[in-house]
């Protein structure tokens, strides 16, 4: 797995642990007077967000709070680090190194699903975060859908979108033969060229955003085309069906690498009333290798990064009302949280509220999870 071309990737990481690969973030602060190692600070911020603190001064009080012994575990002699200290250092750290690292050693706890990985993107804007000149900070993640585990993060500046940043992503990813999945803004020939040019494949969605694409796939004989799958389902007091008809495509659509485009019909059916949602996808695997209700289902589990992520963040961990906004911190605290995500569905944990509450009701389980990770 290459390193970005944006910042050099320390030393390799094969089957390093979490704890030893903090080792290998670079420690802003001059030498002379730190009394606790930048490992020891990023240990006890992800020890604290896995017992469930959301908070710099939460995990300061979690910490003070832990006895003798789990400060031993976790490297503190004497008196543990303090809220100013944990907030002034991560403050200042490099962030995009950070989320290389820990998107490297991620990358290599997780692998192929069914014959293939396949990598959700998405972005999410921090609420309460924003920055000197009233910018909100906005972030760029890339995750796993296998597992749930997040494999890479940007932030993306006031001054641009998400669209030039998801090649910055990608890079730190070896993208042979794996599937990305994106929402319609990334429905870009360049993001196109460059995953297939990676030897990778797309999947994406067409929206108004790309009028002509969208006008051009509505406009093809579908009447004409059979009907690939039909499911139903009853859930939310509610009846669903989604109706999959796909067939393959040449160069004569215009868009680069394009071989198969699928037309997914929803029907919705609530209190007797009936809605209809139909949603164009394009993607570069042709059918020999990707069958139509394969390519839907990567769609659907594109959602995941919605609700197994962004929505943990926001409402587990609270993201949206955390005021942290000094320097890198905003981003540095969103990687603490990916990583305690992805560390405990690694670990097996399903449902991140109940593994917090879990690893809040002995300071030791949090340390315990870190060392088997």
């Amino acid at each position: 797995m290459p390193a970005s071309s944006s910042s050099p990737m320390p030393a390799p990481i094969s089957d390093t642990g979490i704890l030893d690969v903090l080792d290998l973030v670079p420690d802003p602060r001059a030498r002379r007077g730190v009394r606790h190692r930048l490992a020891v600070i990023l240990s006890v911020a992800l020890a604290g967000v896995c017992a469930g603190a959301r908070s710099f001064t939460a995990v300061a009080e979690w910490v003070h709070d832990v006895p003798a012994d789990v400060l031993d575990r976790l490297g503190i002699k004497g008196r543990p680090p303090s809220e100013s200290t944990i907030r002034r250092t991560l403050g200042r750290l490099d962030a995009a190194v950070l989320d290389q690292v820990i998107g490297v050693w991620a990358w290599l706890r997780t692998g192929v699903v069914d014959g293939r990985r396949v990598v959700a993107v998405d972005g999410k804007t921090l609420r309460g975060a924003k920055d000197a000149a009233g910018h909100l900070t906005h972030l760029l993640a890339a995750l796993d859908q296998g597992s749930g585990v997040v494999l890479g993060q940007v932030e993306v500046g006031a001054k641009t979108n998400e669209i030039p940043l998801i090649t910055d992503l990608l890079d730190a990813l070896d993208l042979t033969d794996v599937v990305v999945t994106a929402d319609a803004l990334h429905c870009q020939r360049g993001t196109a060229d460059y995953i297939v040019g990676r030897g990778g494949h797309y999947v994406f969605t067409v929206k108004n955003n790309q009028r002509s694409l969208r006008n051009l796939l509505k406009s093809l004989p579908w009447n004409d085309i059979p009907v690939c799958s039909s499911t139903g389902g009853r859930g939310h007091g509610r009846l669903e069906r989604r109706t999959i008809k796909a067939t393959e495509v040449d160069a004569g659509l215009g868009f680069p690498h394009a071989c198969q485009v699928l037309q997914v019909r929803r029907t919705v059916t609530r209190n007797g009333r009936k809605t209809v949602e139909v949603v164009y996808l394009i993607t570069s695997m042709p059918m020999t290798s990707a069958a139509p209700s394969q390519v839907a289902a990567w769609i659907r589990g594109h959602w995941a990064i919605e609700n197994r992520l962004h929505w943990v963040r926001d409402v587990t961990f609270d993201e949206d009302r955390s005021t942290i906004s000094t320097g890198t911190a905003p981003r540095v605290m969103a990687t603490i949280r990916n990583t305690a995500v992805s560390i405990l569905r690694l670990a097996g944990h399903t449902s991140i509220a109940t593994a917090l509450r879990h690893h809040s009701r002995n300071p030791h389980r949090p340390i315990d999870l870190l060392h088997t990770i």
